[in-house]
């Protein structure tokens, strides 16, 4: 009837991240954190979960690209990822050379464009480092390998190949979200690509002529054929999810998109862990709970135990519960969807055309 006794404990000092959230985080959305960070690490974790990690907000520019979300990805924790593309933008700035700066929100924000100064609420740089890394994107993106229609994994797969190198040349110890994601075969998909800096360069380069551009429909099938293989293969997908926003809905429609829209057999994703700090009742949550995921497909209604809302900052929950899966659990091998991506799309065509196949004949 009872859930676990309330037994607590004097806090020390010095006691390990893991002991904090397993023994210290007792109620409300502490509690919630606890459970985001067991569900992550004792089941989302396991060998045959294929995990997808959405990134919305102003993540990078904080540096949480290389202290939290570059870790993951080399422990083998994070096996596709889908981001806005300001993330992926901002990123770049220390790759580069480039440096950013804590501050205080309260500031004259006229002063500061008098003096070219941008700021993202508590975090200043120069203006000059939005140009170079203008500038930076434009070359690379003018080279012949980037002249056509591609999606966006691909896209940045060669732009992660070119950020890494830059990072090697100038010798900073910075390590991108771009470059670790080319190492490792991890595949980041932006379900707005237009909707940032490298689409804004992108779409200059198209005035001049080139033929770089986005697929978005290859993006649509190539992520539903990631969580269509997970499943088949009689594994389990599970969603990581920092705010919310269009990368949310990017990596839960793919269940919808397979059983909705190509009509093959599929029961939702398996694991569901969200941090946000938007509300359902005021229709900010994109995409709503996991329970009102249940009713479009989503989520699977068998698996609601295992999925939580944690309603707090990202920039709070995401190093904990990174820390916490860093401290419990050994790294995974490396699924290297990135170079699986076309024998996926290759399987999720075959069985949706032998569906058709066998409707037509009935």
């Amino acid at each position: 009837m009872y859930g676990r006794k309330l037994d607590p404990y004097p806090l020390e000092g010095d006691i390990p991240v893991t002991t904090l959230v397993d023994d210290f985080f007792f109620a409300y959305n502490a509690a919630r954190l606890r459970e985001a960070c067991q569900i992550f690490a004792q089941k989302m974790l396991e060998p045959d979960v294929t995990v997808v990690l959405t990134l919305t907000g102003a993540l990078t520019p904080t540096g949480m690209g290389y202290a939290v979300f570059v870790p993951l990805i080399e422990a083998g924790f994070v096996d596709w990822i889908i981001s806005t593309g300001a993330n992926l933008y901002h990123d770049v700035h220390r790759s580069l050379g480039f440096s950013l700066y804590q501050s205080t929100p309260y500031v004259d924000d006229v002063a500061l464009r008098e003096q070219g100064v941008i700021r993202i609420y508590d975090i200043l740089f120069e203006a000059d480092v939005l140009f170079e890394t203008d500038a930076f994107f434009r070359e690379v993106l003018k080279q012949p390998e980037f002249q056509k229609r591609m999606g966006t994994a691909e896209l940045h797969y060669r732009l992660g190949r070119y950020v890494r190198e830059r990072e090697r040349v100038l010798g900073v110890k910075y390590r991108s979200l771009l470059g670790a994601a080319y190492e490792a075969g991890v595949p980041v998909y932006t379900s707005s690509p237009g909707d940032s800096g490298v689409g804004m360069n992108l779409s200059a380069l198209r005035l001049q002529g080139y033929e770089v551009g986005f697929d978005p429909e290859l993006d649509v099938n190539e992520t539903a054929a990631i969580v269509y293989d997970a499943k088949k293969s009689g594994g389990k997908s599970a969603v990581l999810i920092l705010g919310g926003g269009s990368p949310k809905n990017f990596a839960l429609q793919t269940e919808p998109q397979i059983q909705e829209v190509l009509g093959l057999d599929e029961r939702g994703h398996d694991y569901f862990i969200q941090i946000t700090d938007a509300r359902p009742d005021t229709g900010g949550l994109s995409g709503a709970t996991p329970n009102e995921a249940v009713t479009w497909g989503k989520v699977d209604p068998e698996q609601l135990p295992d999925t939580v809302v944690c309603y707090t900052d990202s920039t709070i929950a995401a190093p904990i519960l990174a820390a916490y899966a860093l401290a419990k659990r050994q790294p995974r091998p490396l699924k290297r969807l990135y170079d699986r991506r076309e024998a996926l799309l290759e399987q999720l065509r075959r069985d949706y055309l032998d569906r058709l196949a066998a409707e037509s004949a009935s």
